[in-house]
């Protein structure tokens, strides 16, 4: 959640006074900060109270006003199944909806208040648990989370608290712990380095590794000190799954050789609750519990999972490898809970519509929908690189073990019997760009206006650096979910295309003003939300290079 600063309500006023009405509107602080009450259509409540944004008021407003002025105000965020940018899910049944409805107000702390409730969560551990392959004789332990975020923080603190424990047993310094990593790792990774004390050994990726996590790189940066590995299931980049099976036999060669053990920590945001159901699983190699040396998965229910923000999991496949002394015994409102979170209070509604979808849905469900969202984000790849105008970075729609775009003439429609298994593995993601030929011959226009111009029509299409090291190639990215239908991405074709040939068509046209656009409003001045570069792609507005450590990807 970004950061926001105080606003100081009267220091607003004080600029308005002999203020011209031209300069106001240009420098948007022509309200002082608050919002009449008076409005054409919410409400006949007379009054010239003003309902102030910044600072509480004395007095309270009408209940339809104030609902209708939030409700206005909303009504300028973008469409959530046009925003194509996130993996979170943005559609739920009416009777999940339901049931989170009649369960937002339960508590997950209050374990002992709501019994059924803490069931059905050891109900979902369990699942998952068996879902990514726990060995027989194994004790699973897990949590849910507020998100993958937490989830990857938890498992990550295990990881260096095991590490200091048998440091210490072995009368060894514990001072510097390094954790691996990619560079196309989500900014949750580098966030768990950071404030644990930990080093980040973030390696380049490049195309050679499919943007992923590089294995000859991670034997050159491994040694004693190295609590674990961070394997990413599925780059928010590009979908790539990352070598999970071939990095765990690095490992295990490593450990022959110096007697050192280091750990593997998945980060299945979004994989994991993708590769278990398609045919083409991780496309062949193992990725779960069933390699020894991958002691803990997390996931966000909320993305593949299929339910609402608010919702992660994090799986241990044996008690063994969560420290005890990190377990903390509550005693709270009459009960006794052990607990593993970075946080205490947290919604309950999320893990019941988990529950609700794992139930209702079961394997052959989530089979049908994670293949359908497959099939549908290899439409869409083939579609645009049919144009000659694009190529895709993503590389599911490309039959397995072809991993570079050749021509035109190889793309295949398909049969009608195919499925995830028959290209190579990834997550339903479309990570796309101009093609080469497409850049020579129109190297005026800037792949960022294809992103604006779809804003226009209410897609969010980002336009964004690949990592660091590949930070020249800029990608436009579609994330594939359940909610986008073979009617939407038709029109999103369409729409692609239309956009692509108009810009072609008006080789003069300046467009720049498109980049140019700022939000100046009292709220963006006062928080840190980011910032939009006023000449080049999305993302490249920062304090600080791109080159240093992991930028956030969109997710």
């Amino acid at each position: 959640m970004p950061l926001a600063r105080h606003v100081d309500p009267d220091e607003i006023i004080d600029k308005l006074h002999n203020l011209h009405m031209k300069e106001a509107g240009r420098r948007h602080t022509h309200t002082n900060g608050g919002t009449s009450s008076i409005t054409p259509y919410s409400t006949r409540y007379a009054s010239k109270q003003e309902i102030p944004k910044f600072k509480i008021g004395n007095e309270g407003a009408p209940a339809d006003a104030v609902h209708q002025m939030i409700k206005d105000e909303l009504d300028l965020d973008g469409i959530p199944n046009l925003n194509l940018a996130s993996f979170v899910g943005t559609y739920m049944e009416e009777n999940a909806r339901n049931l989170m409805i009649e369960n937002i107000a339960k508590n997950m702390s209050d374990a002992d208040e709501y019994p059924a409730m803490m069931q059905i969560h050891a109900r979902c551990v369990s699942i998952l648990a068996h879902l990514w392959g726990v060995q027989k004789g194994e004790k699973a332990i897990g949590s849910a989370t507020t998100g993958s975020s937490e989830a990857i923080h938890l498992g990550g603190l295990a990881m260096k608290r095991r590490w200091q424990e048998k440091r210490m047993k072995e009368g060894k310094d514990t001072s510097k712990p390094n954790i691996i990593m990619g560079a196309n790792a989500q900014v949750a990774l580098e966030k768990f380095a950071r404030y644990f004390e930990v080093e980040a050994r973030i390696l380049p990726v490049s195309e050679k590794s499919n943007f992923r996590l590089d294995s000859d790189l991670v034997k050159e940066n491994i040694d004693e000190n190295t609590i674990g590995v961070f394997v990413i299931l599925g780059s928010t980049y590009t979908g790539h799954y990352e070598p999970v099976e071939e990095i765990s036999k690095i490992l295990d060669d490593y450990e022959k050789e110096t007697g050192v053990d280091i750990p593997i920590h998945v980060d299945g945001a979004s994989g994991a609750f993708v590769a278990p159901f398609t045919h083409a699983q991780v496309g062949g190699p193992k990725w779960n519990f069933e390699l020894p040396r991958v002691k803990s998965i997390n996931t966000s229910g909320h993305k593949f999972g299929l339910v609402y923000a608010g919702v992660g999991w994090i799986i241990w496949r044996d008690e063994a490898y969560l420290p005890k002394h990190l377990v903390f015994e509550l005693h709270y409102l009459g009960g006794t809970e052990e607990s593993y979170t970075l946080n205490f209070s947290r919604p309950g509604a999320q893990v019941i519509a988990q529950y609700y979808n794992l139930v209702h849905l079961g394997f052959s469900g989530y089979r049908s929908i994670m293949e359908n969202c497959m099939a549908n984000a290899r439409l869409l790849s083939k579609s645009l690189e049919a144009t000659g105008w694009y190529t895709c970075v993503s590389d599911i729609h490309r039959p397995k073990g072809v991993h570079k775009f050749t021509s035109i003439d190889d793309i295949a429609f398909g049969k009608e019997d195919e499925t995830s298994a028959d290209y190579n593995a990834g997550l339903p993601v479309v990570a796309f760009r101009f093609s080469d030929e497409f850049k020579k011959e129109f190297s005026h226009i800037n792949q960022v206006d294809v992103s604006n111009l779809l804003r226009a029509k209410q897609y969010i299409v980002p336009n964004y650096p690949l990592p660091p090291s590949e930070d020249k190639i800029e990608i436009l990215r579609v994330v594939v979910r359940e909610s986008m239908s073979l009617d939407l991405l038709d029109r999103l074709i369409a729409d692609i295309c239309q956009i692509t040939q108009n810009l072609i068509e008006n080789d003069k046209g300046d467009l720049s003003i498109l980049n140019k656009s700022k939000d100046t409003s009292t709220e963006k001045m006062h928080s840190s939300a980011g910032e939009r570069s006023h000449h080049k792609g999305q993302g490249r507005g920062g304090k600080e290079p791109m080159s240093k450590g992991v930028h956030r990807s969109v997710c």
